[in-house]
């Protein structure tokens, strides 16, 4: 049983044996043949002339990734650790809709959360390594975090006092379509962040003109979120793609000789 359990361990985590490579190809191929399913089965002339097809294929695909995330559960050294992992969630997320869209209406389409799974890819090509420049990305967004959620809180309080200002200057006239404050602040949303639906368009020359204070703003506000995280990525320490072949670790200072993980000697490789 031990080696029962060994042996499928190495075909579905590993990734640098000729079969584990080849189950994660298979199991990429039905992940996106399954979301296609998923995106035919929304499409109403294709859904009334194959329904029964279609759903016959979801599922298929259901019970496959199902026997795939229980043999994962049985075969993982440490189950909580797999179940609570990001693959391990998204695993698992992405054959509840199917059995949750039994109980409830609308949650099908959810089914295509699954392509997330398709990031396994990285295994496969081992691009583990090439990584760097979004673990610099995360650090940045992280390391500037109480900076954005200044910055949010400042911009849904402009967007507050702006629709309330429209809504004083253009509420009296029915015509316009700001009925209320919430929808004035709707307006303030979309006009700040330069999407402008034009589904609501103020009608007086003060609206007029506030509107077109709160478009010059909404070019300057968008550069700011945009700064904070560049000026962090700039900061961020110099890494080397160095890889430690004990523990794999990746991340290294440039100058660095030992890992800082497992303390081997490290061989440096040129960027």
């Amino acid at each position: 049983m031990a080696d029962i359990r060994k042996k499928l361990y190495e075909v579905i985590f590993k990734a640098d044996t000729l079969a584990g490579k080849a189950f994660d190809v298979v199991l990429i191929i039905c992940i996106l043949v399954s979301v296609g399913v998923v995106m035919l089965d929304s499409v109403k002339d294709i859904h009334d002339k194959h329904e029964y097809l279609l759903k016959g294929a979801e599922w298929f695909f259901t019970i496959l990734f199902t026997t795939e995330y229980i043999l994962r559960l049985y075969c993982v050294p440490s189950k909580p650790k797999y179940a609570t992992s990001f693959f391990g969630i998204i695993d698992l997320l992405s054959i509840l809709p199917t059995y949750l869209g039994i109980f409830m209406r609308g949650l099908d389409y959810l089914k295509v959360i699954r392509i997330l799974r398709v990031l396994r890819i990285f295994r496969i090509l081992k691009l583990g390594n090439h990584t760097r420049q979004a673990d610099i990305l995360r650090q940045a967004l992280y390391a500037s975090r109480q900076k954005i959620i200044v910055f949010l809180c400042f911009v849904l309080t402009l967007v507050v006092i702006i629709g309330a200002l429209m809504y004083s200057i253009e509420g009296t006239l029915d015509e316009t379509g700001f009925t209320s404050i919430p929808v004035s602040i709707y307006w303030a949303v979309v006009t700040l962040t330069t999407v402008g639906y034009g589904d609501i368009s103020p009608q007086t020359p003060a609206g007029q003109c506030l509107a077109a204070i709160v478009m010059l703003l909404g070019y300057s506000i968008i550069a700011v979120p945009t700064g904070i995280v560049t000026a962090q990525i700039i900061q961020a320490p110099d890494k080397a793609k160095t890889t430690c072949s004990a523990c794999n670790h990746a991340s290294h200072e440039r100058d660095a000789i030992y890992c800082k993980k497992c303390g081997k000697q490290l061989t440096q490789q040129k960027s």
